[in-house]
């Protein structure tokens, strides 16, 4: 094909060339057109003085220099704190304070024996003797124990059992039975009954209170007088009950006293006659 040789162009392209012809003529006869006024500045902002160092300077004035006088002076230690004073150990062998307690599992078994027989004297003296703590039965017996209720328990039974001349065992276990079930159902009817106490903490106290009786069924096996027997069983009687009363009606509302006061009152008298009639 020679360079003088044309190609023949199709309808649609040559439309299209016309149309970019037109307009780029349009464009050269209408002139330059219209230039926006340009932006006016912004005004100029306040810059902020940057500095190498990572501390901002301070307007202050400097310290004056310190005088030969002032830096003569030495400064004198404060004196050291007294260290507080140490707490005394408790009744029962621990420290008070806080913290966890001793490890007592690898303590020797006199030691554990010791301070449980310290225990139970403590509470038999709380429990048992005038102090002004009875009238609080939570501060009384804070630190209750299952061991003196069940030595008291077993001690009356032997003792009844041994003032029997027949069927010495069968007078055991009814003894034994009759306190242990009386205490059980006697804590129930307190709480049953609205009262604020521990469970094992009122079986504690239950028990505590047949001191007196123990004492008056060893007096009792010695001496067989009939009416030294009621004596000694109505004062131990009363004060039983005498033990047992602050601690009874300050768990129960006043007005259900009785309902709380009168079954504990019985039990201790079928106690009572167990030791006057068993000859």
């Amino acid at each position: 094909m020679s360079h003088n040789d044309t190609v023949p162009l199709y309808q649609s392209s040559q439309s299209d060339i016309d149309e970019i012809e037109n307009m780029m003529s349009e464009g050269f006869q209408s002139g330059p057109g219209t230039v926006l006024p340009a932006r006016p500045p912004s005004p100029i902002r306040p810059s902020i003085p940057v500095t190498s160092s990572p501390f901002v300077q301070s307007n202050l004035p400097p310290l004056p220099p310190p005088s030969s006088s002032s830096a003569a002076q030495k400064v004198t230690p404060a004196a050291p704190s007294a260290p507080p004073p140490s707490l005394p150990p408790s009744s029962g062998g621990n420290a008070i304070g806080f913290g966890s307690p001793p490890n007592t599992l690898t303590e020797p078994v006199w030691d554990t024996v010791k301070r449980d027989l310290s225990r139970i004297v403590s509470n038999l003296k709380l429990v048992v003797f005038p102090n002004p703590n009875r009238e609080d039965p939570g501060k009384a017996l804070r630190d209750w124990d299952l061991w003196g209720p069940f030595f008291f328990i077993v001690f009356l039974g032997l003792t009844l059992s041994w003032s029997a001349s027949v069927k010495k065992s069968e007078v055991f276990a009814v003894a034994f039975a009759l306190l242990a079930a009386g205490a059980v159902i006697l804590t129930l009817n307190v709480l049953l009954l609205g009262g604020h106490i521990i469970f094992f903490q009122s079986l504690s106290l239950l028990g505590y209170c047949l001191f007196p009786l123990d004492v008056g069924a060893v007096i009792c096996m010695l001496k067989g007088n009939v009416i030294l027997k009621m004596v000694v069983v109505c004062v131990t009687l009363a004060w039983s009950s005498w033990a047992a009363y602050p601690f009874m009606s300050a768990a129960v509302n006043p007005r259900r006293k009785a309902l709380a006061l009168y079954p504990v009152f019985l039990m201790y008298v079928s106690v009572g006659f167990l030791i006057i009639a068993i000859d």
